[in-house]
């Protein structure tokens, strides 16, 4: 079951059937309720840009958000059909702890980023894409950069590193990515997409579903980041369209009597709702890169080990690692740390647990060091 659990490699999957998945805390008291509401880029970042980048067919612009002015940049990618905004709450911590600059960005075809051709979601394409971000950002001299990258991200980054695309490139850390695993998850993946919800009455619906389905652990950070990964449908939709599959999920302290009639009451009032009201989707149609999902994965391990920058791997669970990488870290050619407890967002489950690992790595390598005052 464990390794069910982290099968997929785009999206984290949902709970299995008969309660949540390990490490998530849903249970609540009675009279206790969440908040779901929406929290602001602003409150982890100082600043959001855009960033041209010229190419064959126009420009391209690529929504990025930054924090800091000295020390090495933390680049940071997300997973498939995130967000930069998935890192929103890790970069609050790590900015606390060593001296660096963070630049997180939307990457071809999802967040706020807006491209020529977002259908080109070739690794390829994408690592070229990281470099010429770079570029315009910092010219031929550019700093010392980290480039730290999960799930799609990760694979991703370790493109961008192996074809040279950032010279400057200090070390590579990718998060809960392994070729074994991920080609293995390929064919389950277009059943766990089908098995998401298509749309939800509300942002707020949507940051509950991903906190209660457990592809978020961290309440805070599904506050942040889930505005990243749904929009709001260009339409109004009829409520039978609507998902209501989160409601009653966790009202386990109510009577039986008393919770059919308070959802029969709640599901009445969403239907009035949604008559007057726009609905939020998927920002990203996970299914249709389909195509692109091998050339992420197919030869990662060896492209990772053959990356001459130094190396951090962190796992959600031992069962990640495949054979290339298994005789690797037994050769010493990478550091790995295994993060239990936590789902395949790892970022976002434990971003102090992340935090401390990449800031430890760092400061080992002496690519920084730890801000004056913080007790590591």
């Amino acid at each position: 079951m464990e390794k069910q659990l982290h099968l997929n490699l785009l999206a984290s999957r949902p709970p299995m059937a008969g309660g949540f998945q390990s490490g998530s805390k849903m249970k609540m008291g009675p009279g206790r309720k969440r908040d779901f509401s929406p929290l602001p880029w602003s409150q982890y970042f100082e600043t959001m840009e855009d960033v041209e980048v010229e190419n064959e067919n126009g420009k391209d612009i690529f929504r990025i958000y930054c924090s800091g002015s000295h020390g090495p940049v933390l680049l940071l990618l997300h997973g498939g059909g995130h967000s930069a905004l998935s890192w929103a709450v890790f970069t609050g911590v790590i900015y606390n702890r060593i001296n660096c600059r963070v630049v997180a960005m939307d990457l071809r075809a999802h967040g706020d980023t807006k491209v020529k051709n977002p259908e080109d979601l070739s690794a390829d394409t994408m690592a070229k894409d990281i470099g010429k971000v770079v570029e315009a950002l910092y010219g031929e001299n550019p700093p010392p950069i980290m480039i730290i990258g999960h799930s799609m991200g990760g694979a991703i980054a370790v493109h961008t590193a192996a074809a040279n695309h950032i010279p400057s490139l200090l070390g590579l850390c990718v998060i809960d990515v392994v070729e074994g695993t991920a080609m293995d998850a390929l064919n389950s993946m277009q059943n766990f997409l089908r098995s998401r919800p298509k749309t939800f009455k509300s942002l707020e619906n949507a940051i509950e579903w991903s906190v209660k389905s457990g592809q978020i652990r961290n309440i805070e950070s599904a506050r942040v980041s889930m505005g990243g990964q749904v929009k709001k449908c260009e339409e109004s939709t009829t409520s039978s369209g609507v998902s209501n599959s989160i409601e009653g999920i966790i009202e386990e302290e109510e009577d039986e009597e008393a919770e059919e009639e308070s959802n029969k009451k709640r599901m009445k009032e969403d239907d009035q709702e949604m008559k007057k009201e726009s609905v939020f989707t998927w920002r990203v149609e996970l299914s249709k890169t389909e195509k692109y999902w091998e050339g992420w994965f197919r030869g990662l391990s060896a492209l990772f080990l053959t990356c001459p920058a130094p190396k951090l791997l962190l796992l959600a669970g031992v069962d990640r690692l495949d054979k290339d990488l298994t005789i690797g870290q037994m050769q010493g050619k990478f550091q790995m740390q295994v993060l239990p407890q936590c789902g395949h967002a790892v970022h976002e489950d434990a971003p102090d647990k992340v935090a401390d690992a990449l800031a430890t790595f760092m400061v080992r390598h002496k690519f920084t060091e730890f801000k004056e005052g913080y007790l590591c």
